[in-house]
């Protein structure tokens, strides 16, 4: 009866709420230049201009890549959870695809929250609004801070312009040798349905080739109905441009989705 009671809270709290686009939400292609803003130094609207400069030369290269992916969902007042491995593949002209390669725990996980955030990431895919810019953030630049092994990253607080769903205020960090994204952690400054208290979300990325290829994403939602639930996604075996890149089947599910679950 309890578990019965649990699959129904969460059916009823994402019934009409995908998971928060921004902890779905990569690094999308940008155009264009920033003009300095006041209070902005020359050093930090460079910065700002590289970062944009390459986010937008090699965010093309992911075209035709693919990633493993493994997800972990649980809800612990629920003490429900589950993990799915998948193959995610991005065609040559970006569309995300799933190919579930295996999937344990409950099914109300699966179809309640993990089908959602798969939906959730195609819906983001490529959306200007909550790209990370001058035009939908404030970027205040806090400095240089050393990491192991010689790296160095720029750091910047994110603040909206505007309070709107998909945007978070936190803080950025940008590897100094090729001014792409290495770490990205918030909150969201609008919750997207009245169910959702709090999120919280950070997400890494690895360089390679020139790329900043996901590493992980680490998100918890704080809900009215259920407590928290809690989402980790690792990224491993990046393959730049596999042979088929598009002969992967999409995930079948959820309506109006191309990566839901079986």
């Amino acid at each position: 009866m309890s578990q019965l009671k649990g699959h129904r809270k969460l059916n009823k709290l994402f019934k009409y709420v995908v998971v928060p686009a921004a902890i779905v939400a990569f690094a999308c292609k940008m155009w264009g230049g920033v003009e300095p803003e006041e209070g902005n130094t020359g050093e930090q609207t460079q910065i700002i201009n590289r970062y944009l400069q390459a986010v937008d030369t090699h965010q093309q290269a992911l075209a035709g890549a693919a990633l493993e992916v493994d997800i972990h969902a649980s809800v612990p007042k629920l003490k429900q959870q589950g993990h799915l491995h998948a193959l995610r593949s991005i065609s040559r002209v970006g569309r995300i695809s799933y190919r579930v390669l295996g999937f344990q725990g409950d099914n109300s996980v699966k179809n309640q929250v993990i089908a959602r955030y798969l939906e959730a990431e195609q819906q983001a895919q490529g959306k200007q609004d909550m790209a990370i810019t001058p035009a939908n953030y404030k970027l205040k630049y806090k400095g240089e801070r050393a990491l192991a092994g010689d790296r160095r990253v720029y750091v910047f607080d994110l603040a909206p312009r505007k309070k709107r769903v998909g945007l978070f205020k936190g803080e950025m960090w940008l590897d100094g040798a090729s001014y792409l994204p290495v770490f990205e952690k918030g909150r969201l400054v609008k919750n997207p349905s009245i169910f959702f208290k709090r999120v919280d979300f950070e997400r890494g990325y690895n360089i390679q080739g020139g790329v900043p290829v996901p590493s992980y994403t680490a998100s918890e939602i704080d809900t009215r109905l259920v407590g928290k639930v809690e989402l980790n996604v690792s990224y491993s075996n990046f393959t730049p441009d596999p042979a088929e890149p598009d002969t992967a089947k999409p995930a079948e599910g959820a309506e109006g989705s191309d990566c839901s679950l079986p």
